[in-house]
């Protein structure tokens, strides 16, 4: 009886050892399903990291149709791993069928799983108290080819607007750009434009304002270039009072009564211009010939040494007035653009449909934050999430990129987020200085242009921990959620530098009165420094 009870025992120990080592663990959550019903079967194994496991994958398993097959879930537990896959099985067949052993194999051994046995019942349809319904006639299917011609047509719509912008293009593009005129004189500039003011048949038009305004602004930059007091920014009582006093230092000579007429020219278009008076026709031809007289007067009553000396020098100072107008024109264009360049992406992805209001920003506020250094020169910042590269030709017009040499965009935040962040840099193929304030502008014109409406803008300096400096445009905008169609209202800060000939760009946008989304912006931009451009 002992040793009947020993091999018993023993017996049982071999088992349970056995089944302890066994490798392939199986289960299955249903062992009776009706006809068409998945069922899962669930095969474990335990290892270590290092242990290398590979799964079957079939269509099926004996008559047992694999529906769906899992990815592998790997669950650390202590110092073992365990390696789980899931089968979807069914079968559309009623009864008994047998889930055949499945060879799995770990490391370079083939190892079996446990068989399982699965019923499979017929689904009882009570015919007696199941409503019966009529059959449903034929439907009508649309024939696919009926849609034709209206692709033509959108094809031919969009094809034509594609010929119409490319002729634009070509039209404006060849248009022949406008003569500069430099003048050997400021007293051949004066007659000459003087002669072009009549050519414009203002008069005849009668648009007596103009013709006035042009003719006392013509006269006002010939006494600035000439006797060098401030003209164009004077009123009528201070330009006759810095005239006598010029006058007289440089024993100019000119007399009484020529300065009582020029009084009189200008207070007639201070009239006209202001009072809306309207003079005599006799009174207007005038005022003409004694404008010209007077600045004829004025121009041989220059001191000697000043017409001899001041020629080339004023033709020197026109030319380089034209240079500097060319270079501050294409610094304005360059600023627009590169505020436009950031906006056009923030507003194709944000005003296009972004809703800001979804997740929380306390839990942004609250997890760990990530350090990161984005573009060239790189912009090192700390956000919650780590930004994600927007490739930049894809989103912004060839007309932009055409100027750009290099340019880079990183972005967090997108349809169901309420914070939205994005940092770019760019480098501009021809050397130049970038007008900071023009950016901002342009950038702030962008968003208007995307739907941005009762934009309040502040400005002020910006200067990160280690001294670089620029500007920063901050306020609150308004606009047309295109999902609710009702009008939202954001809280925006813009930061913007000027490095090796491009722009560092920050630009951060949140529901307004959200206090972590003001505390996440805080940080975010004492956190800021920029990667010093190579001299």
């Amino acid at each position: 009886m002992i040793n009947i009870k020993r091999y018993l025992f023993l017996l049982l120990l071999i088992a349970t050892v056995g089944f302890a080592q066994q490798p392939v663990q199986t289960s299955v959550d249903s062992t009776k399903i009706k006809i068409g019903s998945q069922f899962n079967l669930t095969l474990k194994v335990k290892g270590t990291k290092q242990t290398r496991v590979a799964f079957p994958e079939s269509k099926s398993f004996g008559q047992l149709e694999v529906l769906e097959s899992y990815p592998v879930d790997t669950i650390k537990k202590d110092a073992t791993y365990e390696f789980i896959k899931k089968y979807g099985l069914t079968q559309f067949d009623s009864g008994r069928y047998v889930i055949p052993r499945i060879p799995v194999l770990i490391g370079n051994k083939q190892f079996l799983s446990d068989s399982a046995v699965i019923e499979v019942n017929n689904v009882v349809v009570d015919t007696l108290k199941q409503k019966m319904y009529d059959i449903k006639p034929i439907v009508e299917v649309k024939d696919p080819s009926s849609d034709f011609w209206w692709y033509l047509l959108a094809f031919a719509v969009l094809g034509g607007l594609g010929y119409l912008g490319y002729w634009l293009y070509k039209k404006y593009k060849n248009r022949p750009k406008e003569e500069v005129i430099v003048y050997a004189s400021p007293i051949e500039k004066a007659t000459s434009l003087l002669q072009n003011l009549e050519k414009k048949s203002l008069l005849e038009q009668g648009d007596v304002k103009s013709y006035y305004s042009e003719m006392t602004d013509i006269t006002r930059t010939y006494i600035e270039e000439t006797v060098h007091v401030p003209a164009m920014e004077s009123t009528t009582d201070e330009l006759l009072v810095a005239m006598k006093q010029a006058s007289m230092k440089k024993k100019m000579g000119i007399r009484q009564e020529t300065m009582e007429v020029f009084e009189k020219i200008l207070k007639n278009a201070d009239l006209v211009k202001f009072a809306k008076s309207k003079p005599m026709d006799f009174e207007i031809s005038e005022d003409r010939k004694n404008i010209e007289k007077i600045i004829f007067t004025i121009d041989k009553a220059l001191p000697k040494e000043i017409e001899e000396d001041e020629t080339d020098s004023d033709y020197e100072r026109q030319q380089e007035e034209l240079k500097r107008k060319k270079i501050k024109k294409r610094n304005t264009i360059i600023g627009f653009v590169s505020g436009f360049v950031i906006f056009f992406v923030i507003g194709t992805v944000f005003f296009n449909g972004m809703n800001l209001f979804g997740s929380s920003t306390e839990e942004l506020h609250e997890q760990d934050w990530i350090t990161s250094e984005y573009g060239n020169p790189g912009v090192i910042i700390s956000t919650p999430n780590v930004l994600k590269r927007i490739d930049a030709e894809k989103e912004v017009p060839k007309a932009v990129m055409a100027m750009i040499k290099e340019m880079q965009i990183f972005e967090s935040g997108g349809y169901f987020d309420d914070y939205y962040i994005v940092v770019s840099t760019a480098k501009y193929k021809k050397e130049t200085k970038v007008d900071l304030d023009k950016a901002l502008e342009g950038g702030l014109q962008a968003m208007e242009v995307k739907g941005a409406q009762d934009i309040i803008v502040k400005t002020e300096d910006f200067n990160t921990g280690e001294g670089l400096s620029g500007r920063k445009a901050y306020g609150t905008m308004n606009w047309i959620d295109k999902i609710t169609k009702k009008s939202r209202k954001a809280y925006y800060e813009f930061v913007i530098f000027s490095q090796d000939g491009g722009l560092q760009q920050v630009f951060t946008m949140y529901e307004e009165g959200d206090e972590f989304g003001s505390k996440i912006t805080a940080r975010i931009l004492e956190s800021v420094e920029l990667r010093k451009a190579a001299q």
